[in-house]
């Protein structure tokens, strides 16, 4: 069992790391792989709906972060994690521009895999940002995976977010959460409730 963690900030090495590593130390400890993918500084392209990957199953954009992400995704995991500080309010932007075409192209695959976000400010913004990126989750079935609190964690130089105590704590709760939910749901083996045909109803007619 595998469960994939990206890394949202620019600071591969900074607070948003400390919070996923506190997760990905409690899924190593409950007998589950991890692998962290940051996403860097280079600027990362958006979703420009061309179209392409609902008919060749992958992005038309071949830029390194997102075919690393796809592969992972496609290699096999049981699990996602989604990290990101708080910018304005939101996760970053160039997170989102990545996700956007990420839960594009891969719907299939992650539908019915546990999904968690974990969010990392200053001071305010956290649980917006936390909405923000819990809705790529609940568009592909995907169960949310909670905590015992909104997965957050408080921190502004690198490192400080490891003095959170309560955050950390909440981190080491999902990673337990999600655990534990991977393995009842064992959805490799054991499947996924039907599929009704999507029905897609637009407003303007």
């Amino acid at each position: 069992m595998k469960v994939l963690l990206i890394n949202g900030s620019p600071r591969e090495q900074g607070n948003t790391y400390t919070a996923l590593s506190e997760v990905a130390k409690t899924l190593n400890g409950e007998g589950i792989e991890t692998e962290i993918i940051s996403i860097g500084k280079k600027a990362v392209q958006g979703c420009i709906a061309c179209g392409w990957c609902g008919r060749e199953g992958k992005c038309t954009f071949r830029d390194d972060l997102y075919f690393k992400i796809f592969r992972a995704v496609k290699d096999g995991i049981d699990g996602l994690v989604i990290g990101s500080p708080v910018y304005y309010g939101g996760p970053n932007g160039s997170l989102c521009a990545l996700l956007d075409r990420v839960f594009y192209s891969l719907g299939a695959d992650l539908r019915f895999k546990p999904g968690a976000s974990v969010v990392v400010c200053r001071r305010g913004g956290a649980s917006a940002a936390f909405d923000r990126l819990n809705k790529y989750f609940t568009i592909l079935n995907m169960p949310v995976v909670s905590s015992q609190y909104w997965n957050m964690a408080y921190g502004q130089t690198p490192g400080q977010a490891a003095q959170d105590e309560e955050g950390m704590q909440t981190m080491r709760t999902l990673g337990r959460n999600m655990a534990w939910m991977i393995k009842k749901l064992d959805v490799r083996n054991e499947g996924h409730p039907d599929i009704e045909p999507q029905v897609r109803t637009n407003f303007i007619r």
